[in-house]
């Protein structure tokens, strides 16, 4: 299903963002879903899939040594050859979450395959909550991969919530951002408002020039709930498919037209989001921030994980604590 442009009659290559329900702990049931996900996508025309967040593994795990039981090492793991040998049969390129394992260190990780096999690899640099005592930071930056189509970066889930990330890949010349993520519930979010993460994404593609393609899951793993409402979103800054269903699994469709990208980086005649660009003035960015202290909460850091433990930014207003 290739989508035509209405303007110029032009046929462009499409991003499909997958909205699935991984199971954590069901490494071969995850795959092999992901893996009919993938396959529908490229019967649709699809030339770039996105999968969700840890999409091999699920996420919510009861310890690292779980976590550590589940990861692989990419290079030699059955998931990232099934996915490069989908990858290489159907003719497409592959962005999926996964989690790596590098020597004794954890990561929250997304691969980029296609046809030739592995093309590289991104670590999430702003962990949530909980990963923090399973993974390490991401230590590779914000690489940019040149493809076919275009030139595609990536961002983990948490990342959307620093704009630093999507400038980095800006400012080296992506067109378009893949997010794997694993949205839950925003505290304080206003049920009759767009969702928190779905706002993020917008301005920061607006804000960049640069078309994003969000990918979550759905369902309740171990008591915490998902959102769902994958995206794609324009370099302009409007969505062009989604967001998808909170309770249902789907595929988002939408084509990149890169020329159109680029061109909507310029506001008017005498504005360029990119050129516009004050990096003289930017330099405080690079001093640590004085953060003041948190309040202590009322629970015991000890206390046991609750439905909230894995809470992460995204819509709805989270569970409150229990008693």
């Amino acid at each position: 299903m290739q989508h035509r442009g209405a303007e110029s009659g032009k046929d462009y290559p499409i991003v499909a963002c997958v909205q699935m329900e991984p199971h954590v702990g069901e490494k071969d049931r995850n795959v092999a879903e992901s893996l009919r996900c993938v396959e529908e996508a490229a019967s649709h025309g699809a030339s770039l899939v996105v999968l969700p967040e840890l999409a091999n593994t699920g996420y919510v795990f009861e310890s690292r040594e779980e976590a550590l039981g589940l990861a692989e090492v990419l290079s030699e793991g059955s998931t990232v050859k099934t996915w490069a040998e989908a990858a290489r049969r159907l003719d497409v390129h592959i962005v999926a979450g996964i989690t790596e394992r590098d020597g004794d260190r954890l990561y929250n990780s997304a691969v980029l395959v296609g046809p030739s096999g592995l093309i590289g690899t991104y670590r999430k640099l702003h962990l949530w909550d909980r990963e923090n005592i399973v993974f390490e930071p991401g230590n590779r930056g914000v690489p940019v991969f040149d493809l076919p189509f275009g030139r595609v970066s990536i961002a983990i889930c948490y990342d959307g919530w620093f704009p630093e990330v999507y400038r980095l890949a800006s400012s080296q010349g992506a067109d378009i951002v893949c997010v794997p993520t694993n949205w839950v519930p925003m505290p304080a979010q206003p049920l009759d408002r767009p969702a928190m993460a779905t706002t993020l994404a917008m301005a920061a593609a607006h804000s960049n020039g640069v078309m994003i393609a969000c990918a979550d899951r759905i369902g309740v793993e171990r008591g915490q709930p998902f959102i769902g409402q994958s995206l794609i979103v324009g370099g302009d800054g409007w969505p062009l498919a989604g967001p998808a269903p909170q309770d249902r699994e789907a595929i988002l469709y939408a084509p990149i037209d890169v020329q159109r990208i680029r061109s909507a980086r310029a506001l008017s005649a005498f504005n360029h989001v990119l050129r516009d660009q004050r990096p003289d003035v930017y330099a405080p960015l690079h001093v640590p921030p004085q953060v003041p202290p948190q309040v202590p909460r009322s629970a015991s850091v000890d206390a046991p994980r609750d439905a909230t433990a894995y809470a992460r930014p995204g819509n709805e207003a989270a569970p409150r604590d229990r008693d």
